[in-house]
């Protein structure tokens, strides 16, 4: 028995909704499956994927100080920071925790923390 896909794709085509939802729930019954089903799991599995997207900005905050390399923390912070004046980079220093970096990309947020903490600094990336 050769199934007529065309003929199936007409009489779908002319039939209502109501006629539709009736013939899925006939199919459902006779075969014992549901057509909810598949939804469902997909749905779950792109949920399950969202959070796997990888982070691309980071901010890197100063979480504290060594008080002995206080002075190399701060011109470590006017490096990475461009622009800071030696004021503002004491005042981010001594005010610690303080983000020094925010909405970086990978590589400039790790390259930050690796200088803040040679300096003597004490860092989290976030």
């Amino acid at each position: 028995m050769a199934l007529d896909k065309a003929k199936i794709v007409d009489e779908l085509s002319n039939a209502t909704v109501i006629e539709i939802a009736d013939l899925v729930k006939e199919l459902e019954s006779k075969w014992g499956v549901t057509a909810a089903a598949p939804v469902a799991v997909a749905a779950a599995a792109a949920a399950a994927a969202a959070p796997a997207a990888a982070k691309d900005t980071f901010d890197v905050i100063l979480t504290g100080v060594q008080a002995d390399k206080k002075i190399a923390v701060i011109k470590a912070v006017r490096e990475v920071k461009a622009g800071l004046g030696l004021a503002e980079a004491k005042a981010l220093v001594e005010g610690a925790p303080k983000p020094i970096l925010e909405g970086a990309n990978k590589a400039d947020s790790d390259a930050a923390k690796k200088k803040l903490e040679e300096a003597g600094g004490k860092v989290e990336v976030k």
